[in-house]
């Protein structure tokens, strides 16, 4: 089981994640959305395309921009489709 924390909360849980770079992405039904405040930030990756980002808020406390997912990932990267991935001091592990 792989699981996400940040400030005491617990994020994200799953034994399906797919680890591309890195980096543990979490099935968008295993995160707790409550948690997930939408961003207008988006990056582009060469192979895996637009990530679209959320900021985390916890207790009145906000990650910005501390879970990114790709809504419509490149063929190279379809495997994370659907999933959210986390990083900015957020455990996983």
């Amino acid at each position: 089981m792989v699981e996400a924390r940040w400030n005491g909360a617990l994020i994200a849980s799953s034994d399906d994640t797919v680890v591309v770079e890195g980096n543990h992405y979490f099935p968008a039904s295993a995160v707790n959305a409550a948690f997930l405040k939408p961003s207008d930030t988006t990056t582009v990756c060469p192979w895996k395309g637009t990530a679209h980002y959320h900021t985390l808020d916890v207790d009145g406390a906000e990650n910005i921009n501390a879970a990114w997912y790709y809504p419509e990932p490149k063929d190279k990267a379809a495997s994370i489709r659907g999933r959210i991935a986390f990083w900015k001091g957020v455990t996983v592990g």
